[in-house]
């Protein structure tokens, strides 16, 4: 095929081979493709002066001279006249270097793809030092024919700007005068010269939403961070090991649906910058350490929440643009506030656009179905095995952490990540190479990351959801663990709300499964979490699986509420717990703020402001949160009387806090319960306070322990348990 059919067919494999300056037998020649063009002439840049006009090839947009002049400029654009009008123009062909530059260096390290790859805003020096600003696009597409960029810069003319395929798979290109803002996607020819859908850029930073999907040249050093002393803080020595001795208190947040602007649709999200004025000052007053986003890598459909993302490196552009998202997070932590982000390695949709045979094969995603395609959520599994995979999803989690100082990680669907049979049938997977149904690619890809997260950002954590007994997901990897720092513990979850929905009445047939997380609460550093996935789909919100009448059903609320603020782990709660909102979560909509004008859900509220508060003002509620020393059962077999009793302990076995929970409608007056030490102790949190919207039951504030040997322990104080509700006691001493 010539050239100029190529050319004209956006199926130039090898431009550089044929545009721009070209040395033969000793002739050099300039070739230039200019679609649209009738008179071309090339222009020294740095003197401006002319050069030599260029010949129209017949019946092509190809223009093409013979230079004579000694020596060659070393930087030239193009004079264009067209029908229209009159410009100057680059020529991006006379660039190679600086494309090629893409592609030295991006294996060498995960971080270095996200550095080359996508569309990086550089600049060139002139011979006479001028700088010529542009921005380089590379992607990998190793089985396409032909790729181009199309964009704003070209009027989406896939023509125009066709790039260079290189030996290891990568297209490249440097468009001098290309500017943050303008929109780009690629257009590829599969193996066979077939157009593909525009796809997106892979490692594009910033897209816009539906219908156009585009990727958008961003400037990542614009932002001016000022969270210096936070950023210092996390850096400093031990602190990565101090995050398991410090309280974390989550408030797991779905941006669009918090909370909506008072518009007449009701459709407008608020942006980043005013959840920034609105969220932070409330989760601060609510007393969390940490909001958890939703996924903000960009997704195309809002019933995914997040979890179908194609932009694994752009924040998504519902709520403002990347800078507005770092000024969220640079807000966050001016205000103390920690920011971790869900972040899907697992899968990916099929959209058109993204990442789905994105040069015609399985670049990204397993071939076989049976490995490679996701029944549950009909979505496209990564395949880990591939090196250029790899890299990508370990780029993507540095990326966030680097680029916009995000603190923690919460890896979803883990488990689906790990087992080749995950929601499978006999027959639909295929056996690793030992036989077993263990994911090799899978873990070793966990860590990899885990190790690249912790050793190149000692600031930040990563979280695994992670459903099954898998062994040491939060241990080292050097001990034979995933790596991960945390691990949400699914089974407390399950067991426990599935107690607390029973009938008080049949609870103590359930008893075990109230204290059963205590057998193995220490294998793995766990958060414990009443999450996203626990308030939709018809499982009704925390308040609904609650049994009883209205008052007995936020008293049951609140009881659970506090056991789970007591027992060891970490905490996370999803929006809308702390309201004691009656409704299942809906994401076309805000939580029921207006419930807070009742004294049930106010109470509710202030109950889990309470909570956080005192977890994180008593070191005994969570130095210990993942070593046994910190945690000893008083009373864990008093299923009769639906009664649970442990202390926790700070470090120093110093501090003390007593926990005793009440899971009947039953009041228990003069309740013994046996203590470790003799001396005062003060009730300094009940569940059934009036102001938490409680019966008041009367209960003494202060106690005095008693020589008497209770529950095996030396001493005992008497307390009157209130109807659903827990108590925390604090020994203070003498």
């Amino acid at each position: 095929m010539q050239l100029r059919d190529q050319l004209q067919q956006a199926r130039c494999t090898h431009p550089f081979q044929h545009l721009g300056l070209q040395e033969h037998e000793g002739k050099v020649s300039v070739t230039a493709w200019l679609p649209g063009a009738i008179d071309v002439v090339m222009v020294d840049h740095d003197s401006n002066a002319d050069i030599c006009a260029l010949t129209r090839q017949p019946d092509s947009d190809l223009f093409v001279a013979e230079i004579s002049a000694k020596p060659r400029p070393q930087t030239y654009h193009f004079r264009v006249r067209t029908s229209e009008t009159e410009f100057d123009v680059l020529d991006p062909y006379q660039f190679r270097e600086q494309a090629y530059h893409a592609v030295h260096y991006v294996d060498h390290a995960p971080e270095n793809l996200y550095q080359q790859l996508g569309a990086q805003l550089i600049e060139v020096t002139t011979a006479d030092g001028k700088p010529i600003a542009g921005t380089r696009f590379a992607v990998f597409a190793p089985n396409a024919s032909a790729v181009s960029v199309v964009g704003d810069m070209n009027y989406w003319n896939g023509t125009c700007h066709p790039m260079q395929k290189t030996d290891m798979g990568y297209w490249v290109l440097f468009i001098p005068g290309v500017k943050a803002g303008v929109k780009y996607k690629y257009q590829l020819k599969d193996a066979h010269g077939h157009e593909l859908p525009h796809k997106a850029d892979p490692v594009g930073f910033s897209a816009e939403q539906y219908p156009s999907h585009a990727s958008t040249v961003y400037d990542h050093g614009r932002y001016q961070w000022q969270d210096k002393k936070w950023m210092e803080k996390g850096r400093a020595e031990g602190a990565q090991a101090a995050k398991y001795y410090q309280p974390m208190s989550i408030y797991e947040v779905h941006l669009g649906s918090w909370k909506r602007p008072g518009d007449v649709s009701g459709r407008r999200y608020l942006s980043y910058r005013e959840l920034a004025e609105q969220l932070i000052p409330y989760v601060v007053d609510m007393g969390y350490t940490h909001i958890e986003t939703l996924p903000v890598s960009e997704y195309p459909f809002d019933g995914s929440w997040g979890y179908q993302p194609v932009g694994m490196f752009a924040p998504t552009s519902r709520f403002g643009d990347p800078d507005d998202f770092k000024y969220f997070v640079d807000q966050c932590h001016q205000h103390g506030i920690g920011v971790i982000i869900d972040w899907v390695p697992a899968h990916f949709p099929e959209d058109g656009h993204g990442l789905a045979r994105f040069d015609g094969t399985h670049v990204y995603e397993y071939e076989d179905p049976r490995k490679g395609w996701h029944p549950d959520w009909n979505s496209c599994i990564y395949d880990f095995g591939k090196d250029t995979v790899r890299q990508f999803l370990v780029a993507s989690a540095l990326y966030w952490l680097d680029k916009f100082h995000i603190d923690g990680l919460r890896v979803d669907a883990v488990a689906s990540m790990l087992y080749l049979d995950y929601s499978r049938e006999d027959g639909e997977w295929i056996p690793n190479v030992d036989g077993g149904n263990h994911n090799y690619e899978a873990i070793s890809l966990l860590q990899w990351m885990n190790r690249e997260v912790y050793e190149k950002h000692p600031h930040a954590i990563t979280i695994a959801e992670e459903s099954t007994s898998f062994p040491k997901v939060s241990r080292p990897v050097y001990e034979g663990g995933l790596g991960f720092g945390f691990k949400w513990n699914m089974g407390w979850m399950h067991d426990s709300l599935h107690y607390i929905s029973k009938d008080p009445g049949y609870r103590r047939y359930h008893h075990n499964e109230i204290t059963f997380s205590m057998v193995y609460a220490f294998d793995e550093n766990f958060v414990l979490p009443i999450s996203h996935d626990e308030v939709v789909h018809g499982k009704g919100s925390l308040l609904r699986k609650m049994p009883g009448d209205e008052w007995q059903a936020a008293a049951n609320l609140r009881c659970y509420a506090a056991f789970m603020y007591a027992h060891p782990g970490k905490k996370l709660n999803f929006m809308g717990n702390e309201l004691g909102q009656s409704a299942e979560w809906n994401h076309d909509g805000s939580l029921n703020w207006h419930l807070l004008e009742f004294d049930k859900h106010a109470g509710i509220q202030n109950m889990y402001r309470d909570l956080n508060k005192l977890y994180s003002k008593h070191p005994a509620l969570h130095e210990l949160d993942h070593q046994g020393e910190g945690f000893e059962w008083i009373d864990h077999g008093n299923a009769e009387q639906s009664i649970l009793a442990f202390v926790r302990k700070d470090k120093q076995q110093r501090t003390k806090v007593y926990m005793v929970s009440n899971f009947t409608p039953v009041p228990r007056d003069n309740f013994r319960l046996g203590v470790l030490d003799e001396g005062n102790y003060s009730v300094i949190f009940n569940s059934d306070d009036k102001g938490y919207w409680g019966s008041g039951y009367k209960v003494s504030k202060k106690c005095k322990a008693q020589d008497t040997s209770w529950h095996h322990k030396p001493f005992s104080v008497q307390l009157n348990l209130p109807p659903l509700a827990t108590l925390f006691l604090l020994y203070k001493g003498d």
